[in-house]
């Protein structure tokens, strides 16, 4: 499978390969492309940054309709990134403040970044932080829902592609404000009492207890911790010495408290607001690492004056990031950016005929109706032969994995065991078509991230560890 690297011509891309079998990972990238990923260029490398407003209007379906609809804005949402230049073709990192973009939305919004940018949409990687006062979208879903009377019960479509356009738009505009950049900044940070795995597992190996985003069980709440990445990563930019962008990585659900109509960037947004006014001169980009396992219920009764507490103890990791940070040098013969398509398996239950039961069925809750059109959506995705894009970042000394779904900690954990030593942040919550994405174990194990709301077979840790693997070594060769 087609493996791009940041500065290689796409005319010069081998595009003659076969594509993977269902879920299987794609093919190793051959040698040749790895070495030509660090060739230099005369070109100078320049970084711009961009923010945009995503803020849904009052009375916005929220969270995929399983909340209360917008009542208040608490507060504002943005889709804020970077876009890097000169080596290669522009590459785009994008985070935005919803709870999910999945399948065709997710396509669209890449596509029209990349238009915007001047690039293509596989240079392209969109995350959300996954707040849930927030959208939750998916154009594949909707086409279904259409189709069953059901338009708009999951988001408003129109918000969505205006929320799409307004971001494009951003990132075209601020093209004409780049800068030459000098240096990539690393770091991280302990960040303390917020995490907690949500699995608690007996003497067995089974799941017994789950602890959500906020917990008052109190045998819940006495638990460990459990396995987590207590570490909050940094990747800043640098004209000379001015910071121009920093972005931080931590695996973690946001949510301190949520469904009652305020529409807000919870804990991870105040924390990177409280970053964005300790250093105003860089744009403050948070992307939410593999969390899909993780939240911050051992230390969350869900009370709303938790959330700022919350909030602080991010920030403080966030800082402490910052200010032990390492500065490198870099240019254009630095970057390197591979992406590899793979499918993924689907959930052996996942079968066209319960779904349409179950969409068809009008005496069912609508909320089930549109989650069965989301199963629909991701079904006809994958069994159609659609691939979903893996890609690594790397500049310098740093790499940054962009992975799709509700990833759980184990895979944000193997990809800093592949390259031991060094420095190595992940993006989740990238396509969120395949909902929650855990281990193989995990699925015998059992536990609420196993159970309807993942749509992949126990088979995709295979898959995605083996491509996390190849893109490490593809872009540090």
């Amino acid at each position: 499978m087609l493996i791009i690297l940041a500065s290689i011509p796409r005319a010069s891309q081998s595009a003659d390969t076969q594509p993977p079998k269902r879920g299987k990972p794609a093919t190793q990238p051959s040698q040749t492309c790895a070495h030509h990923a660090h060739k230099s260029s005369t070109k100078t490398l320049r970084i711009a940054a961009f923010e945009a407003d995503v803020t849904p209007p009052i009375g916005s379906v929220l969270c995929h309709g399983n909340v209360s609809p917008a009542k208040e804005i608490v507060d504002p949402l943005s889709a804020r990134g970077i876009v890097l230049l000169g080596s290669g073709e522009p590459i785009v990192l994008c985070a935005v403040d919803w709870v999910a973009i999945s399948n065709k939305a997710h396509d669209v919004f890449r596509e029209r970044l990349a238009e915007a940018a001047g690039t293509s949409p596989d240079r392209v990687a969109v995350h959300t932080v996954h707040q849930h006062d927030t959208p939750g979208v998916d154009l594949s879903t909707e086409e279904i829902l259409v189709q069953h009377d059901l338009s708009g019960a999951m988001f408003d479509p129109d918000v969505c592609r205006q929320a799409i356009e307004r971001t494009a738009a951003a990132v075209k505009d601020s093209l004409k404000k780049a800068v030459a950049v000098t240096h990539v900044g690393y770091g991280k940070g302990r960040v303390e009492k917020v995490a907690s795995n949500r699995r608690i597992l007996n003497d067995e190996g089974k799941c017994v207890m789950t602890r959500m985003s906020s917990c008052r069980n109190e045998a819940a709440r006495a638990a460990p911790e459990g396995l987590i990445d207590p570490d909050v990563r940094l990747v800043s930019f640098w004209a000379g010495d001015r910071p121009v962008a920093s972005l931080t990585y931590y695996a973690c659900h946001p949510q301190s408290y949520y469904g009652k109509g305020g529409v807000s960037y919870d804990f991870m947004g105040m924390a990177r607001t409280a970053r964005q006014q300790a250093v105003p001169a860089a744009l403050h980009v948070h992307f939410d690492g593999a969390g899909g396992n993780i939240a911050a219920g051992k230390y969350n009764d869900g009370s709303p004056e938790n959330r700022p507490v919350l909030a602080a103890r991010l920030a403080k990791g966030m800082e402490e990031a910052w200010n032990t940070q390492k500065k490198a040098p870099i240019g254009v013969g630095d970057v390197a950016w591979a992406v590899q398509p793979v499918q993924l398996p689907v959930r052996e239950t996942l079968t066209e005929n319960d779904i349409l039961k179950r969409l068809t069925d009008q005496s069912l809750d609508r909320k089930k109706r549109v989650f069965a059109a989301r199963d629909l959506a991701w079904l006809h995705r994958m069994t159609s032969g659609h691939q979903i894009p893996l890609a690594c970042l790397r500049v310098g000394p740093v790499s940054v994995l962009h992975m799709p779904g509700e990833l759980c900690v184990e895979y944000q954990l193997a990809a800093q065991k592949m390259c031991p030593g060094q420095f190595v942040a992940m993006a989740a919550y990238g396509d969120d078509g395949p909902g929650y994405i855990c281990t193989e174990i995990a699925y015998r194990q059992g536990g609420y991230e196993t159970t309807h709301v993942s749509r992949v077979a126990p088979g995709v840790e295979q898959v995605l560890t083996a491509t996390m693997q190849q893109l490490l070594e593809a872009t540090r060769q």
